[in-house]
This record gives C-alpha cells, structure tokens and sequence, in this order.
C-alpha cells in the first residue's frame, strides 16, 4: 500500500491503465472531486501513461478551466453529471479496456451470477445505449441507473466506474476487465454455469456484512436470472457536500488500498 497526493494518483492510474491496455494513444479520463464546486481531471489531447501532475487542470462544475496549462476533455460532462447526480462519489474512471469493451460493442450484457468476484465487488452491469462522445446525451446515458450502480458499460465506447477515491473507482474498472475476460473465455469452452438464486441471496448477504448494498435486493427468482438490467431509484441520496465532508487540503493524500464501495442503499422492491 502506498500513499499519493490525489494529483499523484491520478497520474499514477493513468500508467496502470496504459500498462494495462486499457487506453491508446489519448484516450481516456478520470477524475476526482475536491469540493462542493471544483474537481481534478486528467486533461485532454495527452497520453494518460505519461502524465505528471502539472498536467492536470482545476474546473468548475460548468466544465470551465480555473487552473492548469491544458485543456479539459468534452467527455467532463459524463463526469460534472455523475458528481451532480451522486454526491456520494468522489471519483470518476473512464478507459476502454478491451474485454469489456468487447461486451459493450456485440450489445451482450455481462451474465449475472456467474463469477462471485463481481457479484461482490461490482454487481449488475447495466449497458448504456450509444450517443455520441463528448455530449450532453452521452453524459446523461446514465442516468437510469446512476443513483444505484457503480460501473457501467457504454455501447460501442468503453466503461465507466465511480468510488470514493481515485483508486477505488480504478479498482472496480480492474475488476470488470478481469471479469470480462475470464467470461469470454469460459465462454468458448461452454455454457456459462450459474449461481442459483439462493446462492446469489447468499452473495447479496455477504455483501451486506460488508456494508455493500445491492439494487437486487427483494427481486424474484425469475428477476435474479434476468441479465436486464432495470433502472432503480436510491431510497436516499446522501446529501450534498458540506465544509465538513470536503478535504482537508486542497490536494489530500489518499492511498492506493481496495475499498469494500458501494452506491446508495436502493428503495425495496414492490412486487407487481
């Protein structure tokens, strides 16, 4: 475990995604929200595997440049409306990694209650339908299901995750690439097998120990075998940020140890 000023970490996770190859070129972007109206993004038109903290720019959340020599990508609009829609969230990871990607382009929905890793760290995928780049409709694709999820797939574009810090949201983005490889390739020695049910509740519970919460809870068995995903609603949206909730300093240290995350406890399910 290490410990990185956030602008540190920042360019940190822009080598581990270029590492990884989950970017090429330009490609790419991430963020973190340092107050109630200012926010810490990668800029645009540069390699994220060889960023140095001067590369990075301070913006409001209008998208408008308040410091850094560089500029900043369209594609903040999908980042300014999840930190609008979700004041729980204090990170935005967004890169193409390609076996998720995979599943984003053929339109397939990641299979539920198959792997218990992502059931546990993840959960259900929901796939949001095409717009293009950089716009308004692009950022607000996910707005079905952005009170309730934290990692979403974008058709014909790449995925997204949220978490509580940098690391967090770049965490989950490792998990779901890990996921959707280890899925294709299952996939062409057979039919993927799955968790019954009771054992997806059983997952569910352990999640909850953990203080994870899960939009599936009070589905049917019928719903639980389902890989649609529907939109949800939180029971409560945590409330906006207060002096007391925002960093110390106006460049935290954070550390790069996994997070056990989750999005808002989602309103119980009412049977038809």
């Amino acid at each position: 475990m290490a410990s990185y000023d956030v602008r540190e970490a920042l360019c940190e996770i822009g080598r581990r995604v270029w590492q990884r190859g989950f970017v090429a070129a330009n490609d790419g972007n991430f963020s973190y929200r340092l107050g109630e109206d200012t926010v810490l993004a990668t800029p645009t038109r540069l390699s994220k595997g060889f960023m140095e903290p001067a590369d990075l720019v301070v913006l409001d959340m209008d998208g408008t440049v308040k410091s850094g020599h560089r500029k900043s990508t369209s594609e903040i609009r999908l980042h300014l409306n999840a930190y609008r829609r979700r004041p729980d969230i204090r990170a935005v990871v967004h890169v193409h990694p390609p076996h998720a990607t995979a599943f984003a382009c053929t339109g397939i929905p990641v299979p539920k209650g198959v792997l218990e890793e992502t059931e546990i760290y993840l959960g259900e995928i929901p796939l949001v339908p095409y717009m293009p780049t950089g716009s308004w409709e692009f950022a607000r694709g996910l707005d079905p299901w952005i009170e309730t999820h934290d990692v979403f797939l974008l058709a014909h574009h790449g995925a997204v995750t949220f978490g509580h810090d940098p690391f967090d949201a770049y965490y989950k983005m490792e998990v779901l690439d890990l996921s959707c490889r280890t899925l294709i390739q299952a996939r062409q020695l057979g039919a993927w097998e799955r968790l019954s049910p009771a054992q997806v509740r059983g997952v569910m519970e352990v999640k909850a120990r953990h203080g994870m919460n899960d939009p599936r809870e009070g589905l049917s068995d019928e719903e639980l075998a389902d890989d649609t995903v529907l939109p949800r609603q939180a029971a409560a949206l945590p409330e906006c940020f207060t002096p007391a909730a925002s960093p110390g300093a106006a460049f935290p240290m954070i550390t790069d140890e996994p997070k056990h995350s989750s999005p808002p406890k989602p309103e119980p399910h009412k049977k038809q």
